[in-house]
């Protein structure tokens, strides 16, 4: 499924995130046709039937400029444990994912995008996405890092991207990979690609420290202070269902 047009990062910087009752429509409609592709899944997950997608994390060499130490701090020291290893989980599983599709993707823009992708979830402002104003919040790195203005734009607007139903299905976008690297996480989309056994090294490695539970928590109020926001129609079509029913135990 493709994404539904019209939701870019201009549209996104300058409404905030706010749907208009045309967008809610047909992103309604979106998420009501996604939500069946899942359960698949789930069914392959639960019967044992699985890939054999996976990363060596032994000698795996992660991007280290500056723009990328810059994020690895900002995670670091703003967000909880929880949502620091979701981000981490996020880029691994993207990274699996896009291997599986044969994608070719910016390294450096996506580590930076799947670190910093949630990095203002914890504290919601009122009438504005989370995933705007942390697009926003991560241009404003790249900018003090002096990252070209191009460079810094691709990074917010995956950002913004990642909540919006269809990008997922394009992990050469940075948007889509950060989206499917997430839903893999949050839901257990496409997790049966996944070879188990790596899954588990993964989650050693970054725990879920309540995930759900926290990430439930913290949707609710983004929803509460953003009513026209992806979050809030979302929920209100069932989405905390799609969390709680992921195949993980927390």
């Amino acid at each position: 499924m493709a994404a539904p047009t019209g939701l870019d990062w201009d549209w996104a910087t300058r409404t905030g995130g706010a749907l208009s009752g045309e967008q809610r429509r047909r992103l309604t409609a979106a998420l009501v046709r996604t939500a069946p592709t899942v359960l698949p899944d789930r069914v392959k997950v639960a019967l044992g039937r699985r890939g054999g997608g996976q990363l060596e994390f032994e000698g795996l060499r992660l991007p280290d400029s500056r723009l990328a130490r810059a994020a690895e701090t900002e995670a670091r020291e703003t967000l909880s444990d929880a949502m620091l290893a979701h981000s981490y989980r996020t880029y691994y599983l993207g990274r699996v994912l896009a291997g599986l599709d044969g994608a070719e993707y910016d390294d450096e823009l996506v580590y930076v995008s799947s670190l910093l992708h949630d990095i203002t979830l914890e504290s919601p402002t009122p009438g504005r996405c989370f995933a705007v104003t942390g697009g926003e919040h991560a241009v404003r790195l790249a900018d003090r890092c002096g990252v070209a203005p191009e460079r810094a734009a691709a990074i917010g607007a995956a950002i913004a991207a990642h909540l919006t139903p269809g990008v997922a299905a394009n992990l050469g976008d940075p948007g889509g990979f950060v989206s499917a690297g997430a839903a893999a996480d949050v839901i257990g989309a496409r997790l049966d690609e996944v070879d188990p056994g790596w899954v588990t090294q993964l989650l050693a490695r970054h725990p879920r420290h309540a995930f759900k539970r926290h990430l439930t928590e913290a949707f609710r109020a983004e929803a509460a202070v953003v009513p026209e926001g992806r979050i809030h129609l979302m929920l209100a079509v069932g989405f905390e269902q799609l969390v709680r029913m992921a195949p993980f135990a927390e």
